[in-house]
């Protein structure tokens, strides 16, 4: 096995990597920009480097920088979690490239599966369905209202270079479609470096379902079972589940059939993702595949008792997958909510500022990613997910119910969080009985409960911030004085061996 492997991330998903491989005896390598200097996961890793960029994000994107630093570590792998460089086919070669054992798929792999129309071509031809729509980008707004017709109005425009709703636009007639594509154009441009549209049909409230694949060197292939991701605003995704309320036994080993071949298609090794939309008449169609972990894995992970980061890591060293497409057996259920720093009472904007007190909700079925803590620093320069609250229950009803006392247990102050518009979507008739579809939030729910609970929601959360700022030493300090000299104690230690090994 490794002996040390270097995390190229940050956050919550640097924490979650950091602890798969202590808990398989491996060393880790943190990187962290100066804004990130006290952040959690460089305190749990065992060495960490300051990388330098003046923009912060553009550290965590400099391929060069990243693997100089792997190799002065003696770092023999990196795992690159999600988002930043994850699904960037030069970053799995230039590892390639340099000795350093890439812990995700190969660069073809990522290739041929980065583009969008490419890879609607190839999974057209391995025999998986797509939706029906264009498998080239289109060249001009001529070309695409004619096509757009022949498909049948509405119709998506998406970004043929990237994923997350980023460049996408619904179209729900002719007269809509030029502005439209010049705006999705603009979008994907500044998102993506590459302005190539492509169009799709657009599906009435369809479902959002992935499945979680594992493929190793050797040609093993399993499917894990779906997530239900189909809660989003502004196709971001909000809450997710394992096992879907709309898939049954058979359904199940049909979808997870197809992924497998689409894997099987591009050659691919390690975790990914396919994602299908369902439609009403149980008919699913390839949406994508993100070549990468995936922000809500763990919701999987609690439904089938398989840790996905310590099976990546034993894939990329060599081994043979662990278990068998036998071995897998789903149990219970999981949801997990986004924890987003943001203003749900102001149109969702970005919050950011320091945490002056955080509590963290426990109890049995309950587990926090997290990569922020009370004193934590919430800026501009990344995106606004700092935590991810996974439950887990016999059934749907407990997973609900235990997911919905946590949310109220979890105590963030100094940040806004959008918290209370969990707690609500969690209460909505539509998600308790499992009919949502991915526009329920942008047409059916009802935002204005939401602001009704501004004021008193506003004036509760000021008050108990005020009093946490201040007598913080009185609750905070007094109560766990040995703990907070212990931990400077070993702070200082660890800053030391922060310069020691820089």
């Amino acid at each position: 096995m490794f002996k040390k492997i270097l995390i190229a991330n940050r956050g919550e998903i640097a924490v979650r990597v950091i602890r798969a491989a202590h808990e398989l005896g491996i060393e880790t390598v943190a990187i962290y920009h100066k804004v990130d200097s006290t952040a959690p996961f460089v305190r749990m890793s065992d060495y960490a480097y300051e990388i330098y960029s003046e923009q912060p994000k553009s550290a965590y994107l400099d391929i060069q920088q990243i693997i100089d630093v792997a190799r002065k570590s003696g770092a023999e792998a990196i795992h690159p979690g999600y988002g930043f460089l994850s699904e960037r086919a030069a970053f799995s070669q230039a590892c390639l490239d340099a000795g350093i054992k890439f812990i995700g798929p190969k660069p073809n792999s990522i290739e041929a599966m980065g583009t969008k129309t490419q890879a609607r071509e190839l999974m057209s031809k391995a025999g998986v369905p797509i939706v029906p729509g264009t498998k080239e980008p289109v060249n001009s707004i001529e070309d695409g209202i004619r096509i757009a017709e022949s498909i049948g109005f509405p119709v998506l425009l998406k970004a043929s270079a990237g994923g997350g709703g980023k460049g996408m636009k619904k179209v729900l007639k002719r007269e809509e479609f030029k502005d439209s594509f010049e705006s999705a154009q603009r979008e994907a441009l500044k998102s993506f470096g590459d302005g190539s549209i492509y169009i799709e049909k657009y599906l009435e409230e369809p479902k959002h379902i992935e499945i979680q694949i594992l493929g190793d060197e050797y040609g093993n292939y399993v499917h894990l079972g779906e997530r239900d991701c189909s809660i989003q605003r502004r196709h971001q995704k909000v809450i997710e589940e394992a096992p879907s309320t709309v898939l049954d036994k058979d359904l199940r080993q049909k979808m997870g059939f197809v992924a497998i071949e689409a894997a099987k298609a591009v050659g691919f090794v390690n975790a990914g993702t396919i994602e299908f939309l369902f439609d009403k008449n149980k008919n699913f169609y390839f949406l994508e595949m993100n070549t990468r972990l995936q922000v809500e894995h763990p919701v999987t992970e609690f439904v089938t008792g398989i840790d996905i980061v310590k099976e990546q890591i034993r894939i990329a060293f060599g081994y043979p997958l662990s278990f068998s497409q036998e071995d897998v057996f789903w149990k219970g259920h999981s949801i997990e909510c986004r924890i987003n720093a943001e203003d749900p009472f102001n149109n969702f904007l970005p919050d950011t500022g320091k945490i002056i007190y955080m509590r963290e909700p426990g109890g049995k079925g309950v587990r926090l990613d997290s990569g922020v803590e009370t004193n934590s620093e919430i800026t501009i320069h990344f995106d606004p997910l700092i935590a991810k609250l996974i439950t887990y229950g016999k059934d749907r009803n407990e997973a609900i119910s235990t997911m919905l006392r946590a949310l109220k247990d979890f105590k963030i102050f100094g940040v806004k969080t959008g918290i209370p518009f969990l707690i609500q979507i969690l209460q909505e008739p539509r998600y308790l009985d499992g009919t949502y579809h991915t526009a329920f939030l942008e047409n059916e729910f009802d935002f204005t409960k939401l602001h009704q609970a501004k004021e008193e929601y506003s004036k509760l959360a000021s008050a108990i911030a005020l009093h946490f700022y201040k007598a913080k030493e009185k609750p905070i300090t007094l109560a766990a004085t040995h703990n907070n000299n212990t931990y400077k104690s070993r702070w200082k230690l660890r800053h030391y061996t922060y310069r020691r090994y820089h």
